[in-house]
């Protein structure tokens, strides 16, 4: 099982981006899914998040410029980026709570990140 991260970028202030986390391998199925990021120097942080029937949670900091989203059938979680500020500035990882095939215990997976940069 692995989890795939793609979409970060140098985007301008007020920009924005759409990342993209692809879970693949023997996967039964996904429970919650998650963004987090970690910027420089600081600790890693939850960005959003989403259970398998669409509830989702955001830190207060992204609230209505970050959209969490799944496409269940794709095993693939999305989080549009709007409004962008130099604070965002951070690698962001995707996170999943899934059921391998074969393994009786859930597991807990990371994507290798995807560097988001905003600067002008």
């Amino acid at each position: 099982v692995q989890l795939q991260a793609y979409g970060g970028g140098l985007v301008q202030p007020g920009g924005f981006l759409r990342l993209s986390c692809a879970a693949s391998g023997s996967i039964f199925s996904i429970d919650n899914m998650a963004w987090h990021r970690q910027a420089p120097g600081k600790q890693r942080e939850l960005v959003a998040a989403i259970t398998s029937g669409g509830m989702t949670n955001y830190a207060d900091s992204v609230k209505g410029r970050f959209t969490i989203s799944r496409d269940n059938a794709q095993n693939t979680v999305y989080l549009q980026i709007n409004s962008l500020k130099p604070e965002d500035t951070a690698v962001y990882y995707c996170n999943a709570d899934l059921w391998v095939r074969g393994l009786a215990a859930r597991q807990n997976y990371w994507g290798q990140g995807t560097l988001v940069t905003v600067s002008s």
